[in-house]
């Protein structure tokens, strides 16, 4: 094996040689990357993915072994779209599943009205961004995924391109936004099925336009970043606290300057963090990644740019941390994040209105990178290529650990009327087979999402899918209007094939609360009447993620270590400690040879 400094030096030149951008305009900043953007073999050339299998190899990265003692059962499915409720209302603008199975999504209260006028003998809010005029139409609502039907709930100060993540208890927490919700903190309860969000205005210690949130080991939050704020905050899980900041530089130094005023070209929006397994935050903005201590600020690691182009808004990439594969000693597992897509650098000021009368639609990238963050000598590796561009998709962990490419468009960036050629074919995304065999094409929907549209996992194994406004207001006649129509997809796993394999949990005997580190049962049944028998059963436990303008924010998902099975009962083991599970609820589900079974909620803590 070569020395790791060779091997390193081995990998840039790779990239060096190998990394390209889409065919676009000559009008990249030749200051910003870090390669010269030499030409890139076709990703589905034999030779090309032959040479990046053994670049990774080289540098002790496999292909992850197989979840099962046997092959998967390969579904002939594609996919099957269907719309679940022809008028919601309300576009997704922001996203959350909550365990009391309602999908709350809100968008602004600054642009106008929307599709959905409150019922007669709903009181109308007074909206501060109207001059404290009754705003008698819905912002916001909270939607019943098992039966369609949906209710308003009531936004205080403008929650426009904000962020959130549940509490321990699972109360949704939304924070930030403009206007007068810039600095707001907005609590909707988990256990009341009617209950309206509580709102305190001025609640953060920053403003929070365009920011990403984590939940920390304790079970509070890191909300961290947005438009001129270069710093974080810790919030707890409670509506009364006392605002803890922390500069951190690294926001700044990877903005991209604005042109002037009014202009901005940030590029770093919506940061990519995910929490690591040693309680640290892994944090992504623009084309630079580092570690920081949550606690402190104390900024542990740098990684090497990763060259291309820009991944977070409003160029707005893909990105997911892979299952956490978990022992049942509690060894701490080696993380593995991805990102793909996004755009050039220079993408959003040669498209957007603020800044050009002509627009020029840059081709969205097609490339994808994957980093396993805790290695020692940790470099960005060059993944295969995604089947075509993408901008503004949504990366969602499906239910038997498989990912999904969803939404998004083939060129352009995020912003108002900044994106065209919507990415309508969803892509199924298996990280550890074989490379050129890791992306598979699904069956295509016929409705846009891009701009302003959100997607989540539900416990019954399908995606819901919601919004789309490409505009500032709600418009219906144009090429790409405001999408009000919502859509459930089923993946491929639900091939009606695999009912039979299908494991149906049983909620009698299984345990709905879980305690770090200790057994829990799992009492379940093939539809086949067949015994479940080790090495054919996988069980995996989804956070489910607050999703906003492509990055799922808090998504986790964990495969717990399954120590036997005896008459249908599951023997697995819990999570260590609330670094590798921050506490709260979670999505349990049952697959067998990959095809899982409606799922459970459960709780840890």
């Amino acid at each position: 094996m070569p020395s790791l400094a060779k091997t390193h030096l081995i990998f840039l030149l790779h990239i060096w040689l190998t990394s390209s951008v889409n065919s676009a305009p000559n009008i990249v900043d030749p200051n910003f990357l870090t390669d010269p953007g030499g030409i890139q073999k076709d990703p589905n050339n034999q030779d090309s993915i032959i040479k990046l299998e053994a670049d990774n190899k080289d540098l002790g990265i496999s292909d992850g072994g197989s979840d099962y003692a046997k092959p998967e059962l390969e579904a002939k499915f594609m996919g099957e779209w269907v719309i679940d409720n022809p008028n919601a209302g309300v576009a997704a603008m922001q996203l959350q599943l909550m365990p009391n199975d309602q999908v709350v999504w809100f968008d602004t209260t600054s642009l106008g009205i929307s599709g959905f006028k409150l019922p007669e003998g709903v009181p109308c809010p007074l909206n501060p961004e109207a001059k404290n005029q009754p705003d008698c139409f819905a912002h916001a609502i909270a939607y019943d995924w098992k039966t369609t039907k949906y209710r308003p709930l009531t936004l205080q100060g403008d929650a426009w391109c904000s962020s959130g993540n549940l509490w321990p208890n699972g109360n949704l927490m939304a924070t930030g936004g403009t206007f007068s919700g810039d600095r707001a903190i907005r609590v909707l309860a988990n256990d009341d099925p009617k209950a309206d969000f509580k709102t305190r205005i001025g609640a953060l210690a920053a403003v929070r336009w365009y920011a990403s949130n984590q939940v920390l080991p304790d079970g509070s939050a890191v909300v961290l970043g947005g438009r001129d704020s270069y710093s974080y905050e810790i919030v707890p899980p409670q509506m009364e606290f006392k605002p803890q900041k922390f500069d951190l530089p690294f926001l700044q130094q990877t903005t991209t300057p604005p042109l002037g005023p009014g202009r901005p070209v940030e590029n770093n929006l919506y940061p990519f963090q995910y929490l690591l397994p040693d309680g640290n935050i892994f944090l992504f903005a623009n084309n630079r990644a580092i570690t920081f201590a949550p606690l402190t600020a104390k900024v542990i690691r740098e990684y090497p740019i990763l060259p291309g182009g820009s991944r977070n808004y409003p160029p707005s990439g893909l990105s997911a941390l892979f299952p956490l594969k978990l022992t049942a000693d509690g060894q701490p597992p080696n993380p593995e994040i991805v990102i793909c897509g996004g755009n050039l650098p220079n993408a959003y000021e040669v498209v957007d209105a603020r800044h050009v009368t002509e627009k020029v639609y840059m081709p969205a990238l097609t490339d994808c990178h994957r980093i396993q963050p805790m290695n020692k000598d940790a470099v960005w590796l060059k993944e295969q290529n995604m089947p075509s561009p993408r901008t503004m998709g949504d990366l969602l962990h499906l239910a038997n650990g498989d990912l999904l490419m969803i939404n998004g468009a083939k060129a352009g960036t995020s912003g108002w009327e900044d994106a065209r050629d919507p990415n309508l074919t969803p892509v199924l995304y298996t990280p550890y087979k074989p490379m050129g065999k890791r992306f598979k094409e699904l069956t295509p929907t016929k409705i846009a999402r891009m701009y302003h549209s959100c997607s989540a996992l539900l416990p019954d194994t399908k995606v819901l899918v919601a919004g789309s406004n490409m505009h500032q207001f709600y418009t219906y006649d144009t090429e790409y209007p405001t999408e009000l129509r919502v859509e459930k997809f089923s993946p491929p796993y639900m091939d009606p094939a695999f009912d039979g394999s299908r494991p149906v949990i049983d909620p009698k005997g299984t345990d709905a609360v879980l305690k770090y580190g200790k057994p829990f049962k799992i009492a379940a049944a093939l539809k086949s009447k067949e015994p479940m028998v080790l090495g054919e059963i996988k069980v995996t436990m989804l956070y489910p993620p607050f999703t906003t303008h492509g990055f799922s924010q808090n998504q986790r998902m964990l495969v717990p270590a399954i120590t036997g099975i005896e008459n249908n009962v599951i023997t697995a083991v819990a999570p260590a400690d609330g670094k590798l599970a921050p506490p709260g609820y979670y999505i349990l589900f049952v697959s067998r040879l990959g095809a899982p079974g409606p799922g459970m909620w459960i709780h840890i803590d």
